[in-house]
């Protein structure tokens, strides 16, 4: 069965690139564009709205490639506390090396870094030294005192006028980072100084994809960016100097809304009035106009405020969270009139976790077909059900043993004999490997590997919170996965 569409990915990439190439005429000679968000692999995009691809925003990129250099921002306090983007494990300087390849590779220009906050720290000097060593421009951004307020201060010589110039060469300057909190919106506004006194007409846009701007304030789509900013207090609000100005409702969130007045002033400083009548104005998001199956979103943006759940309550058990980001998950919960019991693939976890007093896991495929897998001497819970899912997708009978217990065993034995596992069952990646070794030998077992393409968008639940390695496998493979908020005992 098909998974329904609900967006245009083909026409968000042609209206997004044209729409950006418009905000450059506006200002004459130079764009300053803040893309914040993910951009190789946007999954909670592509999760509520179906249709969205992950590297849209990569494309959409590519669409202006001879027009556009990319300057990557990394704050030193980042580099200093050796701070984590978890979904690479990696710090935000090796990250932000990653980015550049990965750029760079695609054929984008990266004409530098940026290296914001700089304040003298010796781990930020070689950081900016190998970057060098690299080949690579960088440039050094400083503190500045009563930032964003004291606008006077701030849009003065001893304000972005202390920080480096950095040089660009494209018409559109695209500022990323390896993540939030990294300097992008100070540096294009400092770039955005030093272009005015050197005669440069330049300006500043931002491009996020959430909140959807032109969507209803409680559409389902916007309520799951909140919740899956929970942790950052991100609040969807309605734009008041948008209302005031336009008579129109718009959708922004508090912090842009917040520093609008700042930004306003700064902008009026430096280029004697400002090109902007509202937060909503600055930016350039046109995703809400490629959505073309509204039920189709809403339900998946339902089902990702679930996920999201979900994961609050199971990053309270680990610590990361507070009850209060329970109780914001809570109220989302209620005006998106979801509960969860509406994910399907819960039930017949918890249920068989009960039934039979050890961790159970259950996968509820594209065709909406629901398998479990229980714990056995051989296997986990997550293991046992990823192998009964394969042999569903690729009409293989149930009763089949894929792996051979002499392929297991030998497993067993190097884990717990060698490696001092105390836990002699298979994670999903030994799994896959006793697979794929079976699979040299066995068209059955070479079958039910090919079915493994076909688990990409299936859903998961465990009865209790998984190892790092079954749940990183469940994301490789493109399985959305939650877990009651416990651990097996």
């Amino acid at each position: 069965m098909a998974k329904k569409i609900g967006f245009d990915n083909e026409k968000y990439i042609e209206m997004q690139s044209k729409y950006i190439g418009e905000r450059v005429l506006r200002f004459g000679d130079k764009l300053y564009l803040e893309l914040g968000g993910k951009l190789f692999d946007d999954y909670h995009a592509s999760r509520v709205l179906p249709g969205f691809e992950p590297d849209s925003k990569i494309k959409m990129l590519m669409h202006l490639k001879d027009k556009l250099e990319i300057v990557i921002a990394i704050n030193s306090n980042d580099i200093v506390k050796n701070k984590v983007r978890s979904e690479y494990n990696l710090t935000y300087d090796l990250d932000t090396i990653r980015l550049m390849n990965a750029f760079t590779d695609l054929g984008l220009k990266v004409g530098s870094v940026v290296i914001t906050q700089y304040s003298g720290q010796a781990s930020v000097d070689v950081f900016k030294k190998r970057l060098e060593n690299m080949g690579v421009k960088v440039f050094l951004h400083y503190p500045i005192e009563g930032y964003p307020s004291n606008v006077e201060f701030i849009v003065s010589d001893e304000g972005f006028g202390k920080n480096e110039y950095i040089e660009t060469t494209m018409p559109i300057v695209v500022v990323t980072a390896p993540g939030a909190g990294s300097g992008k919106m100070a540096t294009c506004l400092s770039q955005l100084y030093h272009e005015n006194k050197r005669g440069v007409k330049a300006g500043y846009a931002k491009f996020e994809t959430f909140p959807i701007w032109n969507l209803p304030l409680k559409h389902h789509v916007n309520l799951a960016y909140e919740a899956a900013t929970v942790d950052l207090n991100d609040i969807n609000m309605i734009d008041p100097y948008h209302l005031e100005a336009y008579g129109k409702t718009c959708v922004n969130y508090n912090r842009d809304i917040e520093v609008f007045p700042v930004l306003n002033a700064i902008f009026e400083k430096i280029l004697g009035e400002s090109p902007y009548k509202s937060p909503t104005d600055m930016g350039v998001n046109m995703a809400g106009n490629c959505i073309i199956d509204d039920d189709v979103v809403c339900q998946a943006s339902k089902d990702e405020i679930i996920r999201r759940y979900y994961q609050v309550l199971k990053d309270k058990t680990n610590g990361k969270c507070d009850d209060e980001a329970v109780y914001k998950m809570r109220v989302i919960m209620k005006q998106a009139d979801v509960k969860c019991e509406d994910r399907k693939v819960v039930e017949p976890a918890v249920t068989t976790a009960k039934e039979t007093g050890h961790p159970a896991c259950s996968i509820e495929l594209p065709n909406g077909k629901i398998v479990t897998g229980k714990t056995s001497s051989l296997l986990g819970a997550s293991s046992a059900a990823l192998l009964n899912a394969l042999k569903e997708v690729t009409g293989l009978d149930d009763e089949i043993h894929l792996i051979s217990p002499e392929v297991i065993e030998p497993l067993q034995s190097l884990k717990t004999n060698h490696f001092g596992s105390k836990n002699p069952r298979l994670h999903m990646d030994e799994t896959l490997i006793a697979l794929s070794i079976c699979a040299a030998s066995d068209k059955i077992a070479k079958k039910a590997l090919e079915g493994i393409s076909l688990m990409k968008g299936a859903e998961a639940h465990s009865s209790v919170i998984l190892s790092n390695i079954d749940e990183s496998v469940f994301k490789k493979l493109g399985i959305n996965l939650t877990c009651e908020a416990s651990y097996s005992k």
